[in-house]
């Protein structure tokens, strides 16, 4: 593949706007999303998420604004024109067609014959791991089969975009896990382009090239996993991915790309991150307070274990400390020796995992 082809942009929003009367679901939203990548859309129930899908694939038509996909301006075309597929939140199988029948349905309402349409149905089936299913009704399947049933429906006709609607959110907790490895194993392995929605935060973690938080009609942060929760841009993004303590810390003037800051009776230096100096909020994941029992240094906060709960794999407190009006939740690994209620601690931050935001 050449360079410019694996740079070519699958999928363009450009100022794109929805309204319903006076309410405004999606405000002058505008993207590009990479060919063969897979993009998560996240946030809160009314975000926009749902609302951006169905206007990539042709299900609601935008207020202003224009749409490409694969450099077509598709803005005035009807969903029928668009070369996309849609794997929905219900499978949206037909439960009295067998599972070759199911996915053979776009290909038969297109007008091409059984003897044509079953082997290339048969392929994907292959691919996502159901051959040998072909004769089942989906009521003899699992919900992880049915889902992938789905997908091998959605991918028969080879669309341009692959578009994924809250897909897991009818599986338990491990099938989730399961089947959203083999949604991402399966869409890298045929370099599928793929917008994928959910409010789910780990789900969008663990499988995505890249995440666009949504939060009030807009794009609150557009990054890669590891950098949204590492470095979140606000306390809406901090709050919403992942736990994050929220603390507010003073900013110093600054010059250069770090500045001092702040935290309760502690100074530190970190990257301000383009926040201006004064009151800020300093966001800082459960993982990056790490605790020795003892007194502090002259870096370190003093804090008292007030709650402490064993959950196997790690520790969880929640610890009061000096000069801060909140409780700190904090994950330890160490849960060979754990910290009881009352024990004095040292508090240390991370290099990783805390950010300067702008308060909320």
């Amino acid at each position: 593949m050449s360079s410019a082809e694996s740079t070519r942009q699958a999928v363009e929003f450009r100022g794109v706007s929805k309204r319903y009367g006076t309410v405004t679901a999606v405000d002058d939203v505008s993207f590009a999303i990479a060919s063969g990548t897979l993009v998560t859309l996240l946030g809160p129930s009314g975000c926009g998420k749902t609302t951006i899908l169905r206007m990539i694939a042709g299900l609601e038509q935008v207020s202003s604004g224009s749409i490409l996909i694969d450099g077509e301006d598709v803005t005035l075309l009807p969903a029928t024109q668009r070369n996309i597929s849609m794997v929905f939140q219900s499978y949206a199988l037909f439960p009295h067609m067998t599972v070759m029948e199911n996915v053979c349905y776009g290909l038969r309402a297109s007008g091409m014959g059984k003897a044509r349409a079953e082997p290339i149905a048969a392929e994907k089936l292959r691919q996502v791991g159901l051959a040998g299913y072909e004769r089942r009704l989906p009521s003899e399947l699992s919900g992880g089969q049915q889902q992938r049933v789905a997908v091998a429906r959605a991918i028969v006709l080879e669309p341009k975009v692959l578009l994924f609607d809250e897909p897991l959110s009818n599986l338990d907790t491990k099938l989730r896990r399961r089947v959203r490895e083999e949604i991402r194993e399966l869409q890298q392995s045929l370099t599928l382009t793929a917008v994928y929605v959910t409010h789910d935060q780990q789900e969008a973690l663990a499988i995505s090239d890249r995440i666009m938080v949504m939060g009030m009609a807009r794009i609150a942060q557009d990054d890669s996993p590891r950098a949204l929760y590492e470095h979140p841009a606000s306390h809406f993004v901090a709050d919403f991915i992942g736990d994050a303590n929220l603390v507010p810390v003073t900013i110093g003037p600054h010059a250069g790309i770090e500045a001092q800051v702040r935290l309760g009776p502690i100074s530190l230096t970190l990257p301000h991150r383009g926040v201006p100096a004064g009151a800020a909020e300093l966001a800082i994941r459960p993982q990056a307070l790490l605790l020795r029992v003892g007194d502090p240094g002259p870096t370190e906060l003093r804090g008292r274990i007030a709650r402490a709960a064993y959950l196997g794999s790690h520790m969880e407190y929640q610890v009061v400390a000096d000069g801060l009006d909140k409780e700190l939740f904090v994950i330890d690994p160490a849960v060979a020796t754990p910290m009881r209620h009352g024990t004095t601690v040292a508090i240390t931050l991370s290099d990783v995992g805390v950010s300067v935001v702008v308060p909320g």
